[in-house]
Order: C-alpha cells, then structure tokens, then sequence
C-alpha cells in the first residue's frame, strides 16, 4: 500500500542555510533518502516552496477562484512530502520517523486511496 508522508514546521524552526546545524541535518536527510531508497519504498518525495508561493483554488457555482496563499492559516507550512511503498502503516510510520524535519516540526502519514480497485 501507499503512503504519504507530509513534512510540516513552522517557518524558522529547522536548521537555516548557513548555519552549523544545517549541514548536519541535510546529510540526515540524504542518510534517510538512501536508506528509502535502498529498502525499496520509495517512490517520490520532494520539497516543496515556502506556502507563501502558494496558489489556491476552487469553483463555486461554476466560477474559478483562486487565491494567493495556502487556504488554511497554520503555524506549521507544508514544506515537502515522500510517498512510500509500504506493507503496513507501522513501517510507514518508521520510515517516516526518520525525516529529519519530525524532529523539528510534524509529518502526517496518510493511506492513499487505491482508486484502480
């Protein structure tokens, strides 16, 4: 089955470029995206802009909308995802568990819907 894995944190909150800590926490995430890689559960992943790039949409009695920015206020920013190929949600939970962001922020892990069945 397929997951998602949503990285959230709140602007600021993770290692800044050109800090000491930053160095350390992509090598962590290189660490992690290999060993995704290695077990064979990986199917995507990738970073996203910061939420203030930002378009939303929708239709309302037929008329597009859109709107600069994220729909939802939130403290935490959705900052990348990874998809996973997992048996379970426990694994899915702990391959999750080593995005170096759970530390400083959160990662929600969804079931994503089999539409083919």
């Amino acid at each position: 089955m397929k997951y998602i894995a949503l990285i959230y944190s709140a602007p600021g909150s993770s290692p800044a470029y050109g800090t000491p800590e930053f160095g350390p926490f992509m090598a962590a995430y290189q660490a992690a995206n290999e060993r995704f890689a290695k077990d064979g559960v990986l199917v995507a992943g990738e970073a996203l802009e910061a939420s203030s790039t930002a378009t939303t949409l929708r239709i309302r009695d037929g008329r597009t909308e859109t709107l600069d920015g994220p729909f939802a206020e939130s403290k935490e920013q959705l900052g990348g995802y990874y998809i996973f190929d997992c048996p379970t949600l426990d694994d899915a939970l702990r391959y999750a568990a080593m995005i170096p962001t759970a530390t400083y922020g959160s990662v929600e892990v969804r079931p994503i819907q089999n539409l083919q069945q």
